[in-house]
């Protein structure tokens, strides 16, 4: 027993290192775009902080969601928080999961570039909305009385540059359409639905993002509009973005993954990157240089129609 749990933590020793080795050099290559949408996080939230200080606490609006819905109570708000903690976390963990299992779908560098971007967007259109127009927020501390709903005036930059986090983003008032928390559900059960392998967990990202909209909603955190405005930009945002991307590759197949260079530097056959594209898609290849592949038209396929190919090309 001891020898088997030994050759198997070498096995997985041997695995995380190749995994980094590779990893490092896509991120030498993509730098720049991670970097660029980590800075956008922090711009973003300084956008919220911003529109706090224009915040003005009023009688909540009339709204259908909170006519239909039950209100949660202050004592109830950390569910939603709960459930989107999980939904974030699960995502990022599935993100790493080509330095530990032997099936590696994704480029973990390559993949938060494409969520990044996406992300970017998305957050973009967020602050002109809510810049553009402020609503009194409905959420416990943002209304008429409470000693959060407004900022006093900055005394300095320094004070709005550092945005007192965490506790200026959790007591943030003003920064309504559209919901930023939606924003991130929607993009992670997106990029999954899209390069995720297992069709369960992709039913379950969309049941626990339609979950997530409601608490929030019950939470009184937002306006039923603000959700609702989410849901069709995320997705046409994801859909638009997607398709000006380049094509990640697939490594569904080891074999196949070989003929896609990973960059240009590395392409010494003297073959363009589209005729690398076909190699890996299958066209045009000569029959000695032909490979099982299960990637069909950019999509990655589930687990159950790609069991064969595994199974071919790990032998067993």
């Amino acid at each position: 027993m001891s020898f088997y749990i030994g050759r198997e933590a070498s096995k997985l020793w041997k695995r995380f290192c190749a995994e980094t080795t590779t990893e490092l050099n896509l991120l030498a290559e993509n730098w720049k775009y991670l970097l660029a949408g980590i800075v956008f996080q922090y711009i973003h939230g300084l956008a919220a902080r911003g529109v706090h200080y224009l915040h003005r606490p009023g009688p909540t609006l009339q709204d259908l969601g909170f006519i239909l819905l039950p209100e949660l109570g202050q004592e109830k708000a950390y569910i939603s928080e709960t459930l989107f903690t999980f939904i974030f976390l699960s995502f990022v963990l599935w993100t790493f999961h080509p330095f530990i299992y032997k099936s590696k779908k994704i480029y973990t560098v390559l993949i938060w570039c494409r969520v990044l971007a996406f992300l970017v967007a998305s957050q973009a259109l967020r602050i002109v909305t809510f810049y553009a127009t402020q609503l009194p927020g409905p959420n416990y501390h943002c209304r008429e009385g409470s000693k959060l709903a407004t900022l006093p005036h900055p005394d300095s930059v320094f004070e709005v540059l550092l945005i007192n986090f965490p506790r200026g983003v959790i007591y943030g008032c003003g920064d309504l359409i559209f919901s930023s928390h939606m924003i991130f559900t929607l993009v992670f059960v997106n990029t999954y639905h899209r390069y995720g392998t297992r069709r369960c967990i992709k039913q379950l990202g969309w049941t626990l993002a339609v979950c997530q909209s409601l608490l929030i909603i019950a939470s009184r955190k937002h306006y039923t509009v603000d959700v609702v405005v989410a849901w069709y930009t995320v997705n046409l945002v994801v859909f638009f973005v997607e398709k000006k991307l380049e094509e990640l590759p697939d490594r569904t197949n080891a074999a196949a993954a070989l003929l896609l260079p990973l960059s240009t530097k590395d392409n010494k056959d003297g073959r363009t990157k589209e005729e690398n594209h076909k190699l890996l898609n299958g066209n045009g290849v000569d029959p000695a240089d032909w490979r099982q592949r299960t990637q069909a038209n950019g999509k990655i396929l589930e687990d159950s129609h790609a069991h064969h190919a595994d199974t071919a090309m790990n032998g067993s």
